[in-house]
């Protein structure tokens, strides 16, 4: 396979990735947040409905990234899993639950490259703002992620 058939099939792997997590945050049960607040608004998740439901690893805490308003979400990356170089129309505020996450930013992050990244241990915050590139790894541990903002987001993919 050529260089550039490589590139071709890489951009074909990032395009499908981005619309099948699209499609799937149009579901019902991706819509959903993992506690309604009481008859008084309040809301307490405990540990066990912060667990993923299924293999996208995203919890829905509070709103939704593609309504209006602000959101939570938690995000687990089972080791070797991340994103591809992107950026968002809204600001985002993440904090490190658990592991050690690897991100790589600004401008230098436009093209793919793994080992080019900046750890961000655990019990860290990273402030992304709008339309700051960048992309995220969780190398060789499982890493949990949760990511504010106010919504509605969108998420652009950078062509590689």
């Amino acid at each position: 396979m050529s260089y550039i058939q490589k590139i071709k099939l890489s951009n074909i792997v990032v395009i499908v990735g981005v619309c099948a997590i699209f499609l799937w945050t149009l579901s019902p049960a991706a819509m959903a947040q993992v506690v309604e607040p009481d008859e008084h608004d309040f809301m307490i998740a405990g540990p066990d409905e912060l667990l993923p439901q299924d293999d996208t690893g995203w919890v829905y805490v509070y709103g939704h990234p593609s309504e209006p308003g602000l959101y939570v979400v938690q995000i687990t990356w089972a080791p070797g899993t991340g994103s591809r170089p992107h950026y968002h129309d809204q600001a985002r505020y993440i904090n490190v639950l658990k592991g050690n996450w690897w991100v790589a930013i600004g401008p230098d992050s436009d093209v793919y490259d793994p080992d080019n990244m900046i750890m961000v241990e655990e019990g860290a915050f990273i402030y992304e703002p709008p339309y700051g590139h960048h992309y995220d790894k969780a190398k060789d541990e499982e890493v949990i992620v949760q990511i504010m903002g106010i919504g509605p987001v969108e998420t652009t993919p950078i062509p590689q």
